[in-house]
């Protein structure tokens, strides 16, 4: 086996200053996090890069696979290392090339970071480019637009090799950032909210309202379903599961249909603010979009904001659903968001809603229904899932 390790490079964690240590600390253990199936892993870390040592190809195959969903990463190269001399360097080379069969262009990188070793850095492109030309007839040079760009990197310990860069999902490391709570509704946005949120290194915690008998036990399942996918880009999220069945009915029954969408929007409002406070979550996530339905103007936002001082986070509010659809399709919640089971949101939809509801009379219909009773009932009744559902994640929960 020639590949002997990977090297993740940091991307935007380069530029952290005196806090890149913690940055590159979180993405260590957000990696181990996500293979813990393949514990232990050996990784080591230098400034501006990381290496996890490969022991099979089945572990090297495994990793290259899974690593581009793990935020933190701009770009990871399988790496070749060979002993500092142009016989051992030209060998592995050659290994590394003989892979591709099929009429190949390639370019040779150098970077000479050992300045004791006895040749420059063009002396040895010019010499490693000319023995695979020599050898392998089926490369061609191109020095602008290579399809195969073969870097070797000489340093203290050893000449490193690698052909080829995979994009990371960059971002930052989950947990970089804190913590927030998402809103999860079991529709195509809120997933891609947490998606975008978990890229800026904000960890997730989610509450879920369900509404039996109105709201059946498929309904729930695919928001477990979407929960579970949330975690492959590197941690671990808790879903609470919020009974709102008796608070939903009571909206329905003393609210004016036409703004009840705004006080059911309020009411899950004020439940998660509580929650997230109780969690120790900094903020509230949500999938809104900008004018996307009439519970998203900005006169509907403004009054389901009045309920809470929390940062409520829409980093979906300036994109179009089609934006929305295609990076649901991307990160893999699309087909399970599409599932055809009713969530409490859809559930007493009424015909003509108010888009411009006026906070003073949502405030006076509420007025007369004593809601804090019951949105404290409903959180100290809710029920609490840990994602993902598998032995192995536990392992590290601990450092999470």
């Amino acid at each position: 086996m020639m590949y002997k390790e990977i090297l993740i490079r940091y991307g935007e964690l380069s530029t952290k200053g005196k806090n890149k240590k913690d940055f590159i600390a979180r993405l260590r253990e957000n990696i181990r996090y996500s293979f813990a199936d393949l514990a232990p892993l050996k990784i080591r870390t230098e400034r501006d890069r990381m290496f996890i040592e490969t022991e099979t190809e089945e572990r090297l195959e495994q990793l290259m696979t899974r690593l581009p969903k793990i935020f933190g990463i701009q770009s990871f190269s399988a790496v070749a290392s060979a002993d500092k001399n142009m016989d051992a360097i030209k060998a592995v080379a050659h290994e590394i090339m003989a892979q591709y069969t099929d009429e190949t262009t390639f370019k040779v990188e150098v970077k000479r970071t050992d300045k004791k070793f006895p040749m420059e850095t063009h002396d040895i492109q010019r010499d490693l480019g000319g023995y695979l030309l020599t050898h392998l007839d089926q490369l061609s040079v191109d020095v602008k637009n290579p399809q195969v760009p073969l870097r070797v990197e000489i340093r203290e310990d050893a000449a490193y090799l690698m052909a080829g860069v995979i994009k990371g999902a960059g971002g930052m490391p989950v947990g970089s950032n804190g913590k927030s709570l998402l809103m999860l509704s079991g529709g195509i946005d809120s997933p891609v909210a947490a998606y975008l949120m978990m890229k800026r290194g904000v960890r997730i915690e989610a509450v879920h309202f369900f509404s039996p008998p109105y709201t059946s036990q498929n309904s729930l399942q695919k928001v477990m379903d979407l929960t579970n996918i949330c975690t492959q880009f590197g941690a671990r999220i808790r879903l609470h599961i919020i009974p709102f069945t008796e608070i939903q009915t009571l909206i329905k029954d003393r609210v004016p249909a036409n703004i009840s969408m705004t006080t059911t929007r309020r009411m899950m409002m004020k439940v998660a603010d509580q929650l997230r406070e109780e969690i120790g979550a900094l903020g509230i996530v949500t999938g809104e979009s900008l004018g996307q339905v009439a519970s998203q103007t900005l006169q509907s936002l403004t009054a389901i904001n009045d309920v809470t001082s929390t940062p409520v986070l829409r980093p979906l509010l300036s994109y179009d659903k089609l934006e929305i659809i295609d990076i649901a399709e991307k990160i893999g919640t699309y087909e399970t968001s599409i599932l055809p089971y009713e969530d409490c949101c859809t559930i007493f939809t009424p015909s003509n809603p108010k888009t411009k509801p006026k906070l003073e009379k949502v405030e006076y219909y509420e007025s007369f229904t004593e809601f804090d009773e019951l949105i404290e009932k409903a959180i100290r009744n809710r029920e609490t899932h840990v994602f993902p559902r598998k032995e192995a994640a536990d392992k590290f929960a601990d450092l999470l």
